[in-house]
């Protein structure tokens, strides 16, 4: 077992910067580590190139998105709303 079992990949921090930054950071590593699906090939092939640029290593698919996430909150937001829209359009017609 390891002594990280907690803090993760924070533990390299130690006691310093507060546990509230160290929460923050851990869940933004989390993120950015984790392999998100490309929507295009839907394979885990996804790297980021900079800051809210993102590719897909197998096909070569480029789109913007967040800074640490492919998604962000208010992005999933955006596309509920904007699909809730559409239905309802669907039905006035």
């Amino acid at each position: 077992m390891s002594k990280t079992k907690k803090v993760g990949i924070t533990g390299r921090y130690g006691a310093r910067y507060g546990t509230t930054i160290r929460k923050r950071v851990k869940k933004i590593e989390d993120q950015l580590h984790s392999s998100p699906k490309c929507p295009k090939c839907f394979t885990p092939a996804i790297k980021r190139k900079s800051t809210g640029i993102w590719y897909c290593k197998k096909c070569g698919c480029e789109f913007s998105g967040g800074a640490y996430q492919m998604e962000t909150q208010r992005a999933i937001e955006s596309k509920r709303i904007t699909k809730r829209k559409q239905r309802e359009l669907e039905i006035e017609e």
